[in-house]
């Protein structure tokens, strides 16, 4: 089958108008269309198969990384099994969020129900990308929510020792459990900091909300937690620091092999207008891309990757740049493991 890269996306196409099944293409995407504890704005469960549309109007050819779409990228089917895992636990969840967390017995059984289907999921998720990793692939993972990557980083921290993650977001999401979910959007990296010993050093940007517990517990990591705020990203810029300047200095914080995990929150809301809770500030679009030209400069290696939080909202706007930033990132991600 002869393939034009200039041409439009045909009928039938895969993610980026490709024509790579998941057993030619070297990159993987996972949808994983799960939000259960999602209590604001929601949506983002629709971003996988909104993202994947999109992206048939993104060019293939890159200034920056040049042609990742001949490593071959291929997207998984969206998995009915999660989609009604998803159907449930939202429905039992609603219970529990309406009263704004556990207040009573009833509740306190609803959170454990949803606490035990968002299980399900993480080792779905799991077994999908050690399964790859396995098979030498590079498995990326397309949420959903913000807790749905935890089983993935599980299986990287496996295969590769002294992981570093980059962590984009507007929320620290270090709460032990929120509104009584263990497995919150909200709680992702307590959870991995807790749970998954291969992580070396979490590396946090663009973070601007935050709880009392969760200021302690960076505090408190020894290093094993350093957070960019962006309030002071802000005011480093004032005083005339280039982002190139910060941007060496963020990947010379984590260690060789780093792991992406991007909530497209931690942009600019105008980026991003519906994801579920947007907060004033974040990264232009150039400096995340220019954070992603750090870490090659600094000899990084981009070892995996997700992308969670885009909602797809009334336009197409969310999706757009949601599969225009997983392009970069999976560009990238070939570009510093020499594949591109």
């Amino acid at each position: 089958m002869t393939f034009d890269p200039d041409a439009a996306a045909s009928e039938g196409a895969g993610i980026y108008g490709l024509p790579f099944s998941p057993d030619d293409a070297h990159v993987i995407v996972i949808p994983v269309p799960y939000e259960a504890t999602t209590s604001y704005g929601g949506g983002t469960s629709k971003g996988p198969e909104a993202v994947f549309e999109a992206s048939k109007q993104v060019d293939l050819f890159d200034r920056d990384t040049g042609r990742p779409y001949e490593a071959g990228i291929a997207m998984l089917d969206v998995p009915k099994n999660i989609v009604r895992l998803n159907e449930k636990a939202q429905r039992i969840a609603a219970a529990v969020i309406e009263k704004g967390g556990v207040v009573d017995n009833a509740t306190r059984k609803a959170a454990a129900e949803v606490n035990a289907i968002s299980e399900e999921v993480n080792d779905w998720v799991y077994e999908q990308t050690r399964a790859l990793l396995v098979a030498g692939k590079m498995p990326v993972v397309l949420g959903g929510d913000h807790s749905v990557p935890f089983g993935a980083i599980l299986a990287y921290a496996e295969t590769h020792p002294n992981l570093g993650i980059l962590h984009l977001d507007a929320h620290a999401d270090l709460r032990d459990a929120y509104e009584g979910f263990t497995w919150s959007h909200a709680s992702i990296f307590h959870n991995v900091i807790t749970k998954v010993g291969g992580v070396d050093r979490l590396v946090q940007v663009g973070v601007r909300d935050l709880s009392n517990a969760e200021s302690a517990m960076i505090d408190g990591s020894e290093g094993r937690i350093v957070t960019f705020f962006d309030s002071d990203l802000a005011a480093r810029k004032e005083e005339g620091a280039t982002w190139a300047e910060i941007a060496d200095e963020i990947a010379g914080a984590l260690p060789t092999d780093v792991y992406l995990s991007w909530d497209i929150d931690g942009l600019d809301p105008t980026l991003c207008p519906s994801t579920g809770t947007p907060v004033p500030g974040g990264l232009s679009w150039n400096e995340a891309i220019g954070l992603l030209r750090a870490l090659r400069r600094n000899g990084k290696r981009i070892v995996g990757l997700d992308l969670c939080e885009v909602s797809p909202g009334e336009t197409e706007w969310d999706a757009n740049v949601g599969a225009r930033l997983l392009y970069k990132m999976i560009g990238f991600a070939l570009l510093t493991n020499q594949r591109a």
